[in-house]
């Protein structure tokens, strides 16, 4: 592997509840195959140790990860986002300069998981919220992962009511059409500025939501790894060759 200056720098964001020690697995092996290459993992904002907000809009979550990669001296980025994480990338991407946007398992429009949040509303403003979450959670395949990423899964993160309405905003209280709308205002301005875009998907793309993104985004690089919600975490080697060639 080359270590010259030119290696973009790596910006890794973290997905709903969890934090930026998500990515350790993947930083170790990283660390193996280019030693030198600046790699900045942060916490989303409320996460973590960073502060807390009223809004977790997402232009305004983007705005804070520019101000904190620009006080850390990184220009021009590849952004590899997690679940939400990938939202805040793509977000991020059509905003700030970037040399590439990576997508790790999150599909872009709200489907059917915005038909189910906007469901668990009521739920998730009450003394119940912590079942939806812990619902979601059990479809995510932590089953399946290495003791040691399930331990980083399962200790790592925070779930509270405030993020999960905050983060899910958009969905709630924003439309389908009005939401795909922003999502492809987004990726023409990545395609049109030639950012690589990569998508590593965890199932088979349904046909629809594969059809409306390589319409608006032709060049899309689309790897289907299968297994859980957390590939960075069931296979570190293999995200940090994707992210070490990319």
């Amino acid at each position: 592997m080359s270590h010259d200056e030119n290696r973009p720098p790596l910006v890794l964001l973290h997905g709903l509840t969890f934090d930026r020690r998500q990515w350790d697995p993947v930083r170790r092996e990283l660390a193996a195959l280019e030693p030198d290459r600046p790699v900045l993992a942060l916490d989303l904002p409320g996460h973590g140790d960073a502060a807390r907000r009223t809004t977790y809009r997402m232009a305004e979550v983007a705005e804070v990860i520019h101000g904190q990669v620009t006080e850390a001296g990184l220009v021009e980025p590849i952004v590899v986002g997690h679940s939400v994480g990938a939202v805040v990338a793509t977000t991020y991407a059509a905003r700030y300069p970037v040399r590439g946007v990576v997508n790790l398992d999150q599909i872009l429009l709200p489907g059917p998981f915005g038909a189910a949040v906007r469901q668990s509303e009521p739920a998730l403003r009450g003394p119940d919220w912590r079942r939806v979450w812990d619902g979601m959670l059990a479809g995510m395949g932590i089953e399946s992962l290495p003791a040691g990423a399930r331990e980083i899964v399962t200790t790592a993160t925070d779930p509270r009511p405030d993020l999960l309405l905050g983060y899910w905003d958009e969905i709630l209280h924003g439309s389908d059409e009005g939401i795909a709308a922003e999502r492809t205002r987004a990726l023409r301005s990545i395609g049109e500025r030639g950012i690589p875009y990569r998508w590593v998907t965890s199932s088979e793309p349904p046909a629809r939501y594969l059809a409306w993104l390589t319409g608006v985004l032709p060049e899309v690089a689309v790897t289907v790894l299968p297994g859980s919600h957390f590939p960075h975490l069931a296979e570190s080697a293999t995200i940090a060759r994707l992210l070490a060639t990319g």
